[in-house]
């Protein structure tokens, strides 16, 4: 790190739990409301903290538009109670922009223009769609061939990444398995209590005898997604639903091998981050939990995206003077079973390390949401098991990587 440059720690992590899109939870939450909840959360981690301090609130959002529309970050702010001295900016890098809100938190702090900074990111699957409300992909796209992939579907470009890097549908669903397997053991043994807000949630119903609206308070606390009754048997059972790979020639090679079982699920969720200086954990008497240490982005061809860390995460660990041998812990975002394995084989990365407590296939992908939800994780994970340098990474939508590292202190 240049000496011109301050550290910047993290100080306050949380996350809401992870709903299932459409029909789950908080299918009937708006999105403010779970970013809101998360702000709360995060807040009440630093009570020596004058919110008055915090400068500026970055939240990543990979749909901002609709109910995530009209720069949802300071809409969040000024709901959640914050001053209004405290601003808020949506950044968008799809399934990044959680992650790329952290990396901009924690550069203004860096580079000594602000001392405490809010990182964040939400998502309501249920109520914005994968492709937004009204997609609308510019004709240069289809008019050159090498453009043609940035259109593809992202279970399409999972089906070329498992055909090049040769993924096959039996490692994929075993994949798939293990992070249910491993996220149940992982809520049984209350690792993720530290690091979750609890949500209240209002469900409405009207009453036909008595023509009232009656309501029912639930308190969300436990990630939805995780599912007891998954078997190899059933994911076998589970039809490809993306076209098969096609060879050079355009001919199809057989069948697809991604399905809705060695996916990540959509989802509704919301993380949050409070980054500070080195003089603002001393005048606010803070206690640091994590240093940020480096981030990294790269692009790849758009149609094999899922193999964007493989580029990002050397990239993050240059930029840090670290190894692969010197992170104890990865979050590498489950986009999909075929893209994870791909990545993990080509970088020799130690599944031991890599998701722990299970990844998004189990947990749930609320797109934006994801890098400041995963980073809560490796924040509290690092301190649980007094591990000293973890890191997040994930593969991006149109052709990248991103990767975040942060350190123990």
């Amino acid at each position: 790190m240049s000496q011109n440059l301050q550290d910047a720690y993290i100080v306050a992590a949380t996350r809401t739990p992870i709903g299932k899109s459409g029909r789950g939870v908080f299918r009937h939450t708006r999105p403010e409301a779970l970013l809101g909840a998360a702000l709360q959360g995060a807040l009440r981690q630093v009570p020596g903290l004058d919110p008055a301090a915090i400068e500026d609130a970055i939240v990543g959002c990979a749909m901002p538009e609709g109910e995530q529309g009209l720069n949802i970050a300071r809409v969040a702010v000024l709901l959640a109670g914050l001053p209004n001295s405290v601003g808020g900016v949506t950044v968008n890098r799809f399934c990044a922009s959680g992650l790329t809100a952290v990396q901009m938190a924690a550069d203004r702090i860096r580079v000594g223009e602000a001392d405490v900074m809010i990182a964040a990111g939400v998502e309501s699957m249920s109520s914005i769609p994968m492709t937004g409300v009204r997609p609308s992909f510019s004709p240069d796209i289809f008019l050159r061939d090498e453009n043609i992939g940035i259109a593809y579907g992202m279970g399409l470009t999972a089906e070329k990444v498992a055909q090049q890097w040769k993924v096959s549908r039996e490692d994929q669903d075993a994949f798939a398995l293990a992070s249910h397997q491993k996220a149940l053991a992982a809520i049984a043994s209350g690792q993720f209590r530290n690091e979750i807000t609890p949500v209240e949630v209002t469900h409405r119903a009207p009453d036909l005898a008595s023509g009232e609206v009656r309501t029912r308070q639930q308190t969300v606390d436990t990630d939805e997604g995780p599912r007891p009754d998954t078997s190899l048997e059933g994911l076998a059972k589970l039809r490809p639903v993306f076209a098969a790979p096609k060879n050079a020639q355009g001919k199809p090679t057989g069948m697809g091998s991604v399905t809705a079982g060695n996916s990540s699920q959509t989802s509704d969720g919301a993380g949050v981050l409070i980054l500070a200086s080195e003089r603002a954990v001393k005048s606010h008497g803070l206690t640091p939990l994590a240093r940020f240490v480096s981030f990294a982005s790269k692009g790849v061809p758009p149609e094999i995206m899922g193999i964007g860390p493989k580029v990002a995460i050397p990239a993050a660990l240059k930029s840090a003077g670290l190894s692969l041998s010197d992170l104890g812990w990865i979050e590498l975002n489950e986009a999909f079973a075929a893209q994870a394995l791909a990545v993990m084989r080509d970088l020799e990365l130690n599944p031991d390390v890599v998701n722990p407590l299970g990844g998004a296939i189990a947990l749930g992908h609320p797109l934006g949401a994801t890098g400041a939800i995963r980073a809560a994780t490796v924040v509290h994970a690092l301190r649980r098991n007094q591990l000293k340098y973890g890191m997040v990474t994930m593969c991006v939508g149109t052709g990248q990587g991103a990767a975040g590292i942060f350190e123990r202190v």
